[in-house]
């Protein structure tokens, strides 16, 4: 299967639109944003837990990363409220599950193989502070190594960002309205730029929190590979 594959091009998609499709596991459906490959996939997801509806016991063999959404995702290792941000890196091994239902923002095989790095953060108690380069905009670090950077940003009010990205970006609004380019994205919108792109984004009359990854896209040809082996 192949959604959104050509990581050469600019990608909008506004996930609030799309139906839920059910995924093999009853009470779990998933909207596919990115994907390549089948049930094993380098995918982007946005997946919904119905209550009392589970997973079987799993390795992620090429890592898996999530942000909640909303609602209480849960496994053996806690409960993980709406705001929480995880990285289970290659070789990790959980059961998920929610008792009473969630959704989350989820990336799979999308890590370095040597990648042993376990993060479990809840953001919403996190500090953010200024943003080094633009005025009005706030950032919460989440994760950064040689190869990605992961973080929170804040906008206040019609604030602008202008960001070179050699590496690829994507990011996801989790509230408020951002403008790129003629697209308004809002609220689980979801944007994906290739590398040596330029993001050129402006608030709304109400600000903006937005999820954003930089760099992981160079690579992007060797993880559809790992895929296609595994």
């Amino acid at each position: 299967m192949k959604i959104a594959a050509d990581f050469s091009q600019r990608v909008v998609v506004h996930s609030e639109s799309l139906e839920w499709i059910p995924s093999p596991m009853p009470g779990v459906d998933r909207k596919p944003l990115d994907r390549v490959g089948g049930e094993v996939a380098r995918a982007t997801s946005i997946v919904r837990y119905a209550p009392g509806s589970e997973f079987s016991p799993h390795v992620h063999t090429g890592g898996e990363e999530f942000i909640v959404l909303d609602g209480v995702f849960q496994d053996e290792h806690g409960d993980f409220p709406t705001g929480s941000y995880i990285r289970n890196p290659p070789q990790s091994r959980h059961q998920p599950s929610s008792r009473n239902g969630c959704v989350i923002f989820v990336k799979l095989w999308q890590f370095q193989m040597e990648d042993r790095t376990q993060i479990r953060l809840q953001t919403d108690f996190m500090a953010n502070i200024a943003h080094p380069d633009f005025s009005k905009v706030a950032v919460t670090p989440l994760y950064k190594d040689a190869f990605e950077e992961v973080s929170l940003l804040y906008f206040e009010p019609e604030a602008e960002i202008s960001l070179n990205v050699k590496g690829g970006a994507e990011l996801l609004v989790l509230e408020g309205t951002l403008d790129e380019q003629s697209d308004t994205l809002v609220k689980h919108s979801w944007l994906r730029v290739p590398i040596n792109s330029e993001i050129k984004a402006k608030a709304g009359n109400k600000g903006a929190k937005v999820w954003l990854k930089t760099g992981h896209l160079v690579d992007v040809d060797k993880q559809i590979s790992r895929v296609q082996n595994a």
